[in-house]
């Protein structure tokens, strides 16, 4: 991983990436008005396909990877960290927390954004976890600017919620994205200050915090993607693509 190349985005290229990201924020805001006890993950996953095919768009998880990814989006429920796969027989209830992941393909250009939505009314450790993660999202992202390093936005970001009691997730990180769903940089979010890439105007990245109420390690379902936290707690994680600019930091997945 030491050489990999690092895709430095033109203003052209940046300006494709705000579409997909636009798009992104508006997806995942019309699913997350569909989140309420009773509905299926398979509903939210249908709902985006119908959505993104009105508008002549592909969602890039499906058939992504190998095994290739079975579904459109990803929603992760309770102690499922991420990829969770929709499925008819997944009935969102009162107490749960679902975490929401899409990436429409938008010309060519990927806009990657998830969100962990309560269902009903959350236990009062849901609550503070949710926030907290939250939290920790805009806390890496304030770290970013351009000569700093990579390793600023996994410290600010560990500090966090290592103080508030929570762990971070090691073995899933944030990534480079544009016309390719995962490119270099890999983004931590745990680390030190001042290590890692220099981060540079024109990169463009994920910062993707999964943060859990227990232990941050996990173990995989046998169908290759779930990722579920080996101590059966809650996790949850908030994710924008964001651009590194001359002067700070663009939110290229931000809601209006």
């Amino acid at each position: 991983m030491g050489n990999e190349q690092i895709t430095l985005l033109s203003r052209r290229e940046l300006e494709g990436m705000r579409r997909a990201g636009r798009a992104a924020a508006e997806l995942l805001d019309h699913l997350g008005k569909m989140v309420e006890p009773g509905i299926s993950t398979l509903q939210l996953n249908e709902e985006a396909e119908r959505w993104t095919k009105k508008r002549g768009l592909k969602n890039a998880p499906l058939g992504y990877g190998s095994p290739p990814f079975p579904k459109s989006i990803c929603t992760s429920v309770n102690e499922v960290i991420c990829h969770g796969i929709p499925n008819a027989k997944q009935i969102l209830r009162d107490g749960d927390i679902v975490n929401i992941d899409v990436t429409p393909i938008v010309e060519g250009y990927h806009g990657d954004t998830s969100r962990t939505f309560f269902v009903g009314t959350p236990s009062p450790t849901a609550k503070k976890l949710v926030e907290v993660t939250e939290e920790c999202l805009y806390r890496g992202i304030a770290a970013v600017k351009p000569g700093g390093r990579v390793g600023d936005i996994g410290a600010a970001i560990q500090d966090y919620a290592e103080a508030q009691g929570f762990s971070v997730v090691r073995d899933f990180v944030g990534h480079g994205v544009n016309r390719i769903f995962h490119a270099p940089p890999q983004i931590p979010h745990y680390g030190t200050q001042g290590k890692g890439k220099r981060l540079r105007s024109g990169m463009v990245f994920t910062i993707e915090p999964m943060i859990n109420e227990g232990t941050w390690r996990h173990d995989l379902l046998a169908d290759g993607w779930t990722a579920l936290t080996k101590d059966r707690k809650l996790s949850a994680q908030f994710e924008h693509t964001i651009a590194v600019t001359g002067d700070g930091v663009e939110i290229l997945t931000k809601r209006e």
